[in-house]
């Protein structure tokens, strides 16, 4: 005698495969929606962070899609709503970072970390060039004078051998990790002899027709020095903070109207007559600062030559590029830096704060890149400028100067972004909750997988929600308080 597990099972599985048209036929919507369910496999595969410091960047047990949006938020993605296309996440690859990692005996291995598919991926950094407050030898610029010099028009003195030490060996190391690296480069000064201060501390640029034409051949200059490297540059700024001025190491200041000029009569005509493809991004300074490159703006001819403008996050409102934009449309949003510190060693608050304020905040702002400052740093926020500049920056690593590296929160908050997010993707549509509240990002990759990162700003409770994308929903219950977590949906 047969048992009747051996016979029913296969029996019943082959009657629901004939006769399913007809259970469909009379079925209600709920018994619609389970059956669909049932052959359904679609995951959001999860990676969390925790304010509390217990998971890092971890990759937790993916949420499969669910019947109805059993309570909570919803969080609804759509697909078919576009905004700004994505260059890329990172920070700032100083002479400081670059000399830290290269002298780092576990150098490769944090590079790996850095720019690797098995760490978080960086997919856009920022390249001072010349010196910054950050660095590990004296400051210098590509076209400094021998003693009893006062000009070089004619750039005699120009030359990027002083990057060939480290910086270059670190760029290029960078590149073939991830060949789709593009990098943004920024001067924190002319050289001397183009300025009021005769030094590379303080000053202002001279505006006169011979220093812009001498200050665009430098850029030109530049660009033409590093593609000769395999290194191409994919924008410059044409000052970093060109409002600040400070006598006790690189800084520069320059007016809006000297920065017209200079793109509009000198620097992009310069480009296009040598069919120069790298892009030009004015202003480069705080949220604060929005009239001056309103007035560039303003000069249509200018205007023809800007890709677009760079913003930082030490003064004014975090959501002045989102006004911008509506002003200047057709204008790119550069999110270029943000530096993390001794003064906030409260490690849940660092991390909602880039979370909401940058890597989601400056997005929904229209930003093509979120930066912040230094890639690399010391255990003592160096190497610096003596006693001036930042003096307790912190990097997004920090490599001992007796061997050995950390990961700092900042690290985990620039992968959540660019170890998902490809460059070129688009920015979907998705909601906002409130100020202390969820905070969400959504985009879509080239490769058509989509990815959405929710930030729980709320410093005392847990959030449950629900993402709802292409009619299907995904819950996931007790985010924790000021923690972030990233979905892929393939």
């Amino acid at each position: 005698m047969i048992s009747k597990p051996s016979v029913a099972k296969p029996f019943y599985i082959k009657m629901f495969a004939v006769y399913r048209h007809v259970i469909l036929l009379f079925a209600t919507p709920t018994l619609l929606e389970a059956l669909v369910l049932a052959g359904d496999n679609s995951v959001l595969e999860v990676w969390l962070t925790t304010g509390d410091g217990h998971k890092k960047l971890s990759h937790e047990s993916s949420v499969h899609a669910s019947q109805g949006t059993n309570g909570g938020q919803l969080v609804m993605v759509n697909r078919n709503m576009h905004y700004q296309t994505v260059d890329g996440f990172g920070a700032a690859i100083s002479n400081s970072a670059a000399y830290v990692i290269y002298h780092s005996p576990q150098r490769h291995e944090i590079m790996q970390n850095l720019f690797g598919s098995s760490g978080i991926g960086i997919s856009y950094i920022r390249l001072t060039m010349g010196g910054s407050d950050l660095q590990a030898v004296p400051p210098y610029t590509y076209d400094d004078l021998l003693s009893g010099e006062t000009t070089d028009f004619n750039l005699n003195h120009f030359s990027i051998d002083k990057d060939r030490e480290f910086i270059i060996p670190i760029l290029k190391e960078a590149i073939s990790i991830n060949p789709k690296l593009k990098i943004i480069a920024s001067p924190w000064t002319a050289p001397a002899w183009m300025k009021t201060s005769h030094t590379l501390f303080g000053g202002a640029f001279r505006g006169e027709d011979r220093f812009y034409q001498a200050l665009s051949q430098y850029f030109l200059k530049f660009i033409q020095a590093y593609a000769a490297e395999g290194i191409p540059i994919d924008s410059i700024t044409i000052q970093n903070e060109p409002m600040l001025s400070r006598d006790s190491y690189p800084t520069m200041t320059m007016s809006w109207e000297n920065q017209r000029d200079l793109v509009k009569t000198y620097l992009g005509p310069l480009f296009k007559s040598h069919n120069i493809k790298s892009k030009i991004i004015i202003f480069d300074h705080n949220w604060s600062g929005s009239d001056y490159p309103d007035h560039i703006l303003a000069d249509s001819t200018a205007s023809s030559f800007i890709a677009g403008v760079a913003w930082h996050c030490y003064e004014g409102r975090h959501d002045t590029p989102l006004y911008f934009h509506d002003k200047h449309p057709n204008v790119g949003m550069y999110f270029t830096e943000c530096s993390g510190g001794g003064w906030d060693t409260n490690s849940a608050g660092t991390l909602v704060f880039n979370m909401r304020n940058l890597f989601i905040g400056q997005t929904r702002a229209f930003a093509k890149t979120v930066l912040l400052w230094n890639l690399a740093l010391d255990e003592h926020s160096g190497p610096k400028v003596g006693v001036h500049g930042c003096q307790d920056c912190r990097g997004v690593v920090t490599v001992n100067s007796i061997g050995g590296y950390q990961k700092n929160i900042e690290y985990y908050s620039i992968g959540h972004m660019s170890k998902f997010v490809q460059p070129g993707a688009i920015r979907l549509e998705s909601p906002y909750f409130g100020w202390d509240d969820l905070h969400t990002v959504a985009f879509k990759n080239p490769d058509e997988s989509v990815v959405i990162v929710i930030v729980n700003a709320n410093s005392g409770h847990t959030k449950s929600f629900t993402v709802e994308i292409d009619g299907k929903h995904f819950h996931y219950s007790n985010l924790p308080n000021q923690s972030v977590v990233t979905f892929i949906l393939k």
